[in-house]
C-alpha cells in the first residue's frame, strides 16, 4: 500500500529561526531546554540517592549504583533512537524534503515502543543475574532487587518520552520537551519523601515514585505528537523500515553508543571496586557506595554539557543541510567554550567542596569520607576539559558523519577508560581505579581536538568554494 504521509510545512525556508536567527540565541533558546530535560532525568537518580540514602543508608545508596547501567541502558536506546530519528528529521526538513522528515519521525516512534518493551521483558526475565553480574553483592542484593523490578515497568515510558522530546527539539518547540520532562521530576521529587518516610516503603517507594514521574512525563510528550508545527504526522508514517532504521540508528549511534559505553564502563568499575575493595581498608561495600554518588553527582555536571551537544543538533543540522557552513562553525566553536567554562565551574567544585556534596547523601564512618575525597579530587581532575567529547561527538553526528561521531563518542570510555581501569589496578590496587579517570580524560581530549581541526578546516574550505563560486 502506498504511504499516505502528508507534509505541512507551517514555515518556508525564508523565516526558519534556524536559518536567520543569531546562532548564540539559537544556541540558548534550544540549548537550555535540553539541560533542563538532562537534569530532570539526572533528577529522578539523585532524588532517590538522596532519599534513599537518609532513609535505608549506605547499602541503599550501593544498591541503587548496581542498578544504575539499567537506568543507563534506557537512555542509551532513547538517544540512539530519538537523535538518530531528530537528526534525520533535521536534515531533510533543512533540504526542503518534509515528506521524508516524517517518515523518519515514524519509523522513530515504532522503534521507541518496541525496544522500550523488549529492554522491560529481559529485565524482568534476568533480573537477578544480571544484577549480580552488575556487581551486587550479597548484602546489596536484596535492595538492587527490589528496587529494579519496579523501576523496570518504566522502561518503555522513559525511552519513548526521552526519545520524543528529541523529535519536539527538532520541531522547533524547546520549552515543551523541557516541560514533559520537568513535570515528571517534580512528581517524582514529591512522592520521594511521601513513600519512603511516610508510608515506610523503602526501595520500593523510591522506584513507585520514579516510574510515576515518568508515566506523566511520557502523557505529555505523547500529546505534542498531534501539534506538530512544521510538518502533520499522520499514523500512516508509523512504519518500520529497514533503510531509515538503519540511518536513524547510524546518526543516532555516537550519543547512544557513549551511553552504552558508560554501561560497560560502570559494571566493570562496580566489579573492579567489589574486589580490589576487599582486599583494602575499606571494604566492597564502601566504594561501591562512594563510586555510585560520585557518578550520579557527575551527572548533574555532564547534564549541562549532553544538553548543550544535544541543543545544537538541530542548529547544525539544518544548516548543514541547506549549505550555510558559516553557521555550522560558529554554532559549534560557541558551544564548545560554553561547555568548556560550565567544566571550569565544575572543577572546582569538585576539589574544593567534596565532604559537602557527599552529605548530602546521609552519612557514614571515618573511612567512608576519606574514599569520597580522594575518588572525587583524584577521579574528577581533568573535568575541566570534559566538554569537548560530548559536543564534538553530536557535532559530527548532526552533519551527517556518523561514524566519526561514533569514534568520538567512544573514545574517552572504551577506548581509554575500560583498558585503564582494569590495568591500573593490578598495579595500584583500588587507587587505580582513580587515576584512570584523568589519564583517559586527557587522551580523549587530545584525540577530539585533532578531529575537530580537521573538520573546521574543512568547513572554511566549502565557505570559500560558496562565497567564490557566488
Amino acid at each position: 500500500m502506498r504511504e499516505k504521509t502528508i507534509s505541512r510545512p507551517v514555515e518556508n525556508d525564508e523565516v526558519n529561526p534556524l536559518r536567520v536567527e543569531k546562532e548564540s540565541k539559537l544556541i540558548v533558546d534550544f540549548a537550555v531546554p535540553c539541560i533542563i530535560s538532562m537534569l530532570v532525568t539526572s533528577l529522578y537518580n539523585i532524588v532517590d540517592q538522596i532519599f534513599i540514602g537518609q532513609g535505608v543508608g549506605m547499602l541503599g545508596n550501593a544498591a541503587t549504583n548496581i542498578a544504575f547501567p539499567l537506568s543507563i541502558a534506557c537512555t542509551a536506546i532513547s538517544l540512539l533512537l530519538g537523535i538518530g530519528a531528530a537528526s534525520n528529521f533535521s536534515l531533510h526538513l533543512g533540504a526542503g524534503e518534509e515528506k521524508k522528515a516524517v517518515e523518519y519521525a515514524g519509523t522513530g516512534l515504532c522503534l521507541m515502543a518496541i525496544c522500550g518493551i523488549a529492554l522491560f521483558l529481559v529485565t524482568t526475565l534476568f533480573l537477578t543475574p544480571m544484577l549480580k553480574f552488575f556487581g551486587a553483592t550479597p548484602d546489596v542484593l536484596p535492595y538492587a532487587e527490589e528496587y529494579t523490578r519496579i523501576t523496570a515497568i518504566g522502561f518503555p515510558f522513559l525511552i519513548a518520552n526521552t526519545g520524543i522530546s528529541k523529535l519536539i527539539l527538532a520541531d522547533g518547540s524547546p520549552r515543551y520537551s523541557m516541560t514533559s520532562m520537568l513535570a515528571g521530576a517534580i512528581v517524582n521529587t514529591i512522592l520521594d519523601p511521601l513513600f519512603i518516610f511516610g508510608m515506610n516503603m523503602s526501595m520500593r517507594g523510591a522506584a513507585l515514585a520514579t516510574i510515576i514521574g515518568q508515566i506523566v512525563s511520557f502523557c505529555i510528550s505523547l500529546r505534542y505528537l498531534f501539534h506538530f508545527k512544521t510538518v502533520k504526522l499522520h499514523k500512516d508514517c508509523l512504519r518500520l523500515s529497514w533503510d531509515r532504521t538503519c540511518k536513524i540508528c547510524s546518526y543516532g549511534a555516537s550519543a547512544g553508543f557513549n551511553q552504552v559505553a558508560m554501561a560497560v564502563v560502570q559494571i566493570v568499575m562496580n566489579n573492579t571496586l567489589a574486589h580490589y575493595g576487599a582486599l583494602s581498608v575499606y571494604g566492597s561495600d564502601i566504594p561501591l557506595a562512594c563510586a555510585g554518588i560520585i557518578s550520579k553527582v557527575n551527572m548533574i555536571f555532564m547534564s549541562f554539557v549532553i544538553g548543550i551537544s544535544q541543543g545544537i543538533q538541530p542548529i547544525i543540522g539544518y544548516n548543514y543541510g541547506a549549505k550555510l557552513y558559516h553557521r555550522v562553525k560558529h554554532t559549534y566553536l560557541l558551544a564548545l567554550g560554553t561547555a568548556t567554562v560550565l567544566s571550569m565551574i565544575a572543577f572546582l567544585c569538585f576539589q574544593l567542596f567534596p565532604r559537602q556534596i557527599i552529605s548530602v547523601f546521609g552519612s557514614g564512618s571515618k573511612m567512608y569520607f576519606q574514599f569520597s575525597e580522594r575518588y572525587f579530587r583524584i577521579y574528577m581532575f581533568l573535568t575541566l576539559i570534559n566538554g569537548i567529547q560530548p559536543v564534538t561527538a553530536n557535532f559530527f553526528s548532526s552533519i551527517g558523519k556518523a561514524q566519526l561521531g561514533v569514534f568520538m563518542s567512544l573514545t574517552r570510555q572504551i577506548l581509554f577508560l575500560l583498558p585503564l581501569i582494569v590495568i591500573f589496578p593490578l598495579i595500584f590496587g583500588i587507587d587505580g581505579v582513580m587515576y584512570a579517570g584523568p589519564i583517559a580524560d586527557a587522551a580523549t581530549a587530545i584525540v577530539c581536538g585533532f578531529f575537530t581541526l580537521r573538520e573546521l578546516r574543512e568547513l572554511t574550505q566549502l565557505q570559500k568554494q560558496q562565497t567564490a563560486a557566488a
